[in-house]
């Protein structure tokens, strides 16, 4: 704490300084997420499905975790995704269209379980997975 005739000076100085200490703030400041994230700013992305494959769960769990390799649409980047509800993965074909949107972990990262991926499906073929796994919808073809 500053205290004389330059304390003002000094606090805001000193304010500035630790505020890029602050991972949310360096984040924001920096614009690190629009640089570095797959989807940029948006909170889901279309993409062109490239391979089906699967996962060990990390280690209290056991079991194999369903997954798909997307190429972004808007950018061409290639990413891993979760394919969540039982089946699902069944509905989805190579070269079919998936919107994908972050997982939720937390700091922006995986789920607890799942290694590595940030992503989920949510639609194949602009029709809402969880729909077509409960069969109460059809996925359209292309």
């Amino acid at each position: 704490m500053g205290n004389g005739e330059f304390a003002a000076h000094k606090m805001i100085r000193d304010r500035k300084r630790h505020s890029l200490l602050k991972k949310w703030y360096k984040r924001k400041k920096f614009k690190l997420k629009e640089k570095f994230d797959p989807l940029g700013d948006a909170p889901m992305a279309r993409g062109i499905v490239l391979q089906k494959f699967s996962l060990q769960q990390k280690k209290p769990n056991s079991g194999l975790i369903k997954c798909v390799k997307v190429q972004l649409v808007k950018n061409g980047k290639v990413v891993g995704a979760y394919v969540p509800f039982d089946g699902a993965i069944n509905f989805i074909d190579e070269h079919d269209e998936v919107t994908i949107a972050g997982m939720g972990g937390s700091q922006r990262g995986q789920m607890g379980w799942i290694p590595g991926l940030k992503y989920r499906v949510i639609a194949v073929n602009g029709a809402d997975l969880y729909l077509v796994a409960k069969g109460l919808k059809e996925k359209p073809r292309r």
